[in-house]
């Protein structure tokens, strides 16, 4: 039985479009794709497009691969990190602008009217604590609490520390917990 051939010699059966070398390319390192495609997504249907994606583009830039800069697998690896990035940041949802969110008001359905004032009464105390919070703590928890972000994934997008985005969203729980306790005893 002959010896397995080199990831370097698929790669290069890739780049010239040998049959052979293209599905033994595929079959080596199909695991490992979508393995990390759906571990970094979350979804089989987006890890399959992704790791297709990503076969695709090992052949179109087979001969640009130069073997100085990591192993096969790490090249193959890391452009299918990428497309996973480019489709979780895709996928999320656009940002609302903080004033937006505080102008939407749900409708009451309670049948009392003491209920819809109350409810009126603590709507408008939120968003007078809301908007007299200083901006980056507003924007914090409001990425927190509407859009589900972890306070890691705040830091990233607002490009603070972990514990920075971690204090910010702290900061703005205890003003509202120190507004409400204050509202509860005005009503």
């Amino acid at each position: 039985m002959p010896p397995a051939p080199s990831d370097e010699s698929l790669l290069a059966g890739l780049a010239v479009g040998d049959a052979a070398a293209c599905t033994a390319f595929v079959r080596r390192f199909q695991r490992r794709v979508y393995g990390l495609a759906l571990g970094l997504v979350g979804d089989q249907g987006a890890a399959e497009d992704i790791a297709q994606e990503a076969f695709v583009r090992a052949w179109r830039y087979a001969q640009a691969y130069d073997t100085r800069r990591g192993s096969v697998t790490t090249w193959l690896l890391a452009i299918t990190r990428n497309l996973a990035i480019d489709d979780l940041r895709t996928r999320r949802p656009q940002l609302a602008d903080p004033e937006r969110i505080l102008a939407l008001q749900p409708q009451p359905t309670g049948p009392s009217i003491d209920d819809t004032v109350i409810t009126s009464r603590t709507i408008a105390a939120l968003g007078n604590t809301l908007r007299c919070m200083p901006d980056e703590q507003r924007r914090a928890l409001l990425l927190a609490a509407f859009y589900g972000y972890t306070a890691k994934e705040i830091s990233e997008t607002e490009g603070v520390p972990l514990g920075t985005a971690k204090t910010r969203i702290r900061m703005a729980m205890l003003k509202l917990r120190a507004d409400r306790s204050g509202a509860a005893g005005a009503l």
